[in-house]
């Protein structure tokens, strides 16, 4: 999957055929910040003005941007599903961080 990224922020993208226009939001945070356009240079230009303005916004009201996913996860699991994860990731000899991370990595990837 391609992401177009900028500043550490990342864009979520749709098509709207009824307006013939490209709209997308920064993903990853709780703020609402969209943008939109009709080609995608346009879509870039108006992807890299919204992420600009936000965190001009956030400077300007004195407050901290919201940023994107730490890449820390924590997982509740039953106990035979870690212990298949632990055995499968000794037998990769991998901890089991390095195993979850290289098969979601896998699952994700389309």
């Amino acid at each position: 999957m391609n992401a177009m990224t900028y500043k550490g922020y990342a864009a979520r993208i749709d098509y709207s055929d009824e307006d013939s226009l490209f709209v997308g939001h920064i993903a990853g945070i709780r703020d609402v910040v969209g943008f939109h356009g009709e080609s995608v240079q346009e879509l870039r230009a108006a992807f890299e003005e919204a992420v600009d303005d936000y965190l001009d916004t956030c400077t300007k009201l004195n407050r901290q941007p919201q940023k994107t996913y730490s890449g820390k996860l924590s997982l509740r699991l039953e106990p035979e599903l870690h212990a298949t994860v632990a055995v499968r990731a000794e037998l990769a000899h991998k901890s089991i961080n390095q195993w979850v991370t290289d098969v979601l990595s896998r699952e994700t990837r389309t």
